[in-house]
Protein backbone atom coordinates (compact mmCIF):
# COMPACT_ATOMS: atom_id res chain seq x y z
CA UNK A 1 0.00 0.00 0.00
CA UNK A 2 3.38 2.32 0.10
CA UNK A 3 2.24 4.05 3.37
CA UNK A 4 4.67 6.09 5.40
CA UNK A 5 3.74 5.08 9.23
CA UNK A 6 5.72 7.19 11.92
CA UNK A 7 5.82 5.47 15.18
CA UNK A 8 7.42 6.56 18.64
CA UNK A 9 6.91 8.07 21.94
CA UNK A 10 5.23 11.33 22.74
CA UNK A 11 7.24 14.51 21.80
CA UNK A 12 9.34 12.59 19.11
CA UNK A 13 8.09 14.86 16.41
CA UNK A 14 5.66 12.30 14.31
CA UNK A 15 2.81 14.81 14.04
CA UNK A 16 4.97 17.88 12.81
CA UNK A 17 7.52 15.46 10.33
CA UNK A 18 4.01 13.82 9.15
CA UNK A 19 3.23 16.90 8.25
CA UNK A 20 6.67 17.81 6.15
CA UNK A 21 6.83 14.67 4.54
CA UNK A 22 3.09 14.80 3.13
CA UNK A 23 3.96 18.47 1.78
CA UNK A 24 6.89 17.26 -0.05
CA UNK A 25 5.37 13.90 -1.49
CA UNK A 26 2.02 15.36 -2.43
CA UNK A 27 0.32 12.50 -0.40
CA UNK A 28 -2.25 13.02 2.51
CA UNK A 29 -1.37 12.61 5.85
CA UNK A 30 -3.75 11.16 8.88
CA UNK A 31 -2.93 12.40 12.14
CA UNK A 32 -4.47 9.24 14.35
CA UNK A 33 -4.66 10.74 17.75
CA UNK A 34 -6.45 14.17 16.17
CA UNK A 35 -9.15 11.54 14.31
CA UNK A 36 -9.39 9.51 18.14
CA UNK A 37 -10.72 13.01 19.13
CA UNK A 38 -12.88 14.06 16.21
CA UNK A 39 -14.90 10.61 16.43
CA UNK A 40 -14.87 10.77 20.26
CA UNK A 41 -16.05 14.36 20.24
CA UNK A 42 -13.68 14.66 23.30
CA UNK A 43 -9.98 15.34 23.67
CA UNK A 44 -7.65 11.88 24.60
CA UNK A 45 -7.36 13.40 28.66
CA UNK A 46 -11.56 13.38 28.64
CA UNK A 47 -11.56 9.99 27.07
CA UNK A 48 -9.49 8.59 29.57
CA UNK A 49 -11.02 9.94 32.11
CA UNK A 50 -14.12 8.82 31.69
CA UNK A 51 -13.70 5.04 30.12
CA UNK A 52 -10.01 4.75 30.73
CA UNK A 53 -7.20 3.56 28.36
CA UNK A 54 -8.91 0.36 27.21
CA UNK A 55 -11.57 2.31 25.37
CA UNK A 56 -9.17 4.76 23.75
CA UNK A 57 -7.11 1.81 22.61
CA UNK A 58 -10.63 0.42 20.94
CA UNK A 59 -10.84 3.33 19.27
CA UNK A 60 -7.36 3.57 18.07
CA UNK A 61 -7.15 0.19 16.74
CA UNK A 62 -10.32 0.49 14.67
CA UNK A 63 -8.71 3.96 12.90
CA UNK A 64 -5.72 1.37 12.40
CA UNK A 65 -7.99 -0.95 10.84
CA UNK A 66 -9.22 1.92 8.27
CA UNK A 67 -5.70 3.75 8.22
CA UNK A 68 -4.39 0.16 7.30
CA UNK A 69 -6.36 0.08 4.03
CA UNK A 70 -5.06 3.47 2.67
CA UNK A 71 -2.80 4.21 -0.27
CA UNK A 72 -0.14 6.67 -0.55
CA UNK A 73 -0.58 8.30 3.26
CA UNK A 74 1.50 8.86 5.79
CA UNK A 75 0.00 8.05 9.15
CA UNK A 76 1.12 9.90 12.10
CA UNK A 77 0.20 7.02 15.29
CA UNK A 78 -0.22 7.95 18.61
CA UNK A 79 2.50 6.72 20.86
CA UNK A 80 1.12 3.76 22.03
CA UNK A 81 0.00 2.09 18.96
CA UNK A 82 2.36 -0.38 19.44
CA UNK A 83 1.22 -2.16 22.45
CA UNK A 84 -1.37 -3.89 19.88
CA UNK A 85 -0.15 -6.71 18.08
CA UNK A 86 -2.89 -6.24 15.69
CA UNK A 87 -2.29 -2.80 15.03
CA UNK A 88 1.18 -3.48 14.03
CA UNK A 89 0.53 -6.25 11.90
CA UNK A 90 -1.61 -4.32 10.03
CA UNK A 91 0.43 -1.27 9.66
CA UNK A 92 3.46 -3.32 8.26
CA UNK A 93 1.37 -4.89 6.21
CA UNK A 94 0.68 -1.06 4.73
CA UNK A 95 3.55 0.60 4.52
CA UNK A 96 7.05 1.26 5.60
CA UNK A 97 7.29 1.68 9.66
CA UNK A 98 10.09 4.24 10.63
CA UNK A 99 10.30 4.84 14.37
CA UNK A 100 11.15 8.19 15.42
CA UNK A 101 13.50 8.26 18.67
CA UNK A 102 14.18 10.78 21.08
CA UNK A 103 16.41 10.48 24.93
CA UNK A 104 13.43 10.60 27.87
CA UNK A 105 15.04 14.26 28.48
CA UNK A 106 14.58 15.70 25.05
CA UNK A 107 11.06 14.31 25.05
CA UNK A 108 10.84 16.27 28.15
CA UNK A 109 11.68 18.92 27.04
CA UNK A 110 9.61 18.89 24.30
CA UNK A 111 5.87 18.07 26.40
CA UNK A 112 6.78 20.05 29.37
CA UNK A 113 3.55 20.18 30.71
CA UNK A 114 1.18 20.23 28.08
CA UNK A 115 -2.60 19.17 29.65
CA UNK A 116 -3.58 17.74 26.50
CA UNK A 117 -1.34 14.11 27.51
CA UNK A 118 -3.09 12.35 30.48
CA UNK A 119 -0.67 10.17 32.45
CA UNK A 120 -0.49 6.51 30.87
CA UNK A 121 0.27 4.76 33.94
CA UNK A 122 -2.28 6.75 36.75
CA UNK A 123 0.40 6.75 39.00
CA UNK A 124 2.59 9.82 38.27
CA UNK A 125 2.47 12.92 36.01
CA UNK A 126 3.00 12.14 31.99
CA UNK A 127 6.27 13.52 32.51
CA UNK A 128 7.49 11.49 35.57
CA UNK A 129 6.24 8.21 33.64
CA UNK A 130 8.65 8.92 30.82
CA UNK A 131 11.58 6.61 31.68
CA UNK A 132 9.07 3.60 32.77
CA UNK A 133 6.60 3.26 29.79
CA UNK A 134 9.81 4.37 26.95
CA UNK A 135 11.24 1.11 29.03
CA UNK A 136 8.93 -1.02 28.11
CA UNK A 137 7.59 0.34 25.18
CA UNK A 138 11.36 0.68 23.48
CA UNK A 139 11.35 -2.96 22.63
CA UNK A 140 8.14 -2.82 20.52
CA UNK A 141 9.20 -0.26 18.76
CA UNK A 142 12.66 -1.24 17.71
CA UNK A 143 11.03 -4.79 16.74
CA UNK A 144 8.00 -3.30 14.30
CA UNK A 145 10.31 0.01 13.26
CA UNK A 146 11.90 -0.95 9.55
CA UNK A 147 13.89 2.14 10.07
CA UNK A 148 14.73 4.30 13.09
CA UNK A 149 15.57 7.73 12.93
CA UNK A 150 17.48 9.84 15.70
CA UNK A 151 15.70 12.91 16.47
CA UNK A 152 17.64 14.88 19.21
CA UNK A 153 19.51 17.90 18.36
CA UNK A 154 17.47 17.73 14.63
CA UNK A 155 15.32 20.23 12.92
CA UNK A 156 12.25 18.40 11.64
CA UNK A 157 13.08 19.46 8.42
CA UNK A 158 16.31 17.72 8.72
CA UNK A 159 14.34 14.51 9.87
CA UNK A 160 11.62 14.43 7.32
CA UNK A 161 14.15 14.42 4.96
CA UNK A 162 16.24 11.68 6.48
CA UNK A 163 12.75 9.74 5.74
CA UNK A 164 12.74 10.89 2.18
CA UNK A 165 16.53 9.69 1.47
CA UNK A 166 15.47 6.19 2.94
CA UNK A 167 12.08 6.13 0.55
CA UNK A 168 14.30 7.25 -2.44
CA UNK A 169 14.53 4.76 -5.37
CA UNK A 170 18.29 3.55 -6.00
CA UNK A 171 19.71 4.12 -9.11
CA UNK A 172 20.09 -0.08 -10.52
CA UNK A 173 23.16 -1.32 -12.00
Amino acid sequence: MNNIVLIGYRGTGKSSVADRIARATGRAVLHMDAEIIARAGRSIPDIVAAEGWPAFRDIESAIVREAALLADCVLDTGGGVVEREENMRLLKQSGVIFWLQAAPDAIRARIGDAGDRPSLTGETSFTDEIDRVLARRTPLYARHADHAVATDGRTLDEIAQEILEILAPRPSR
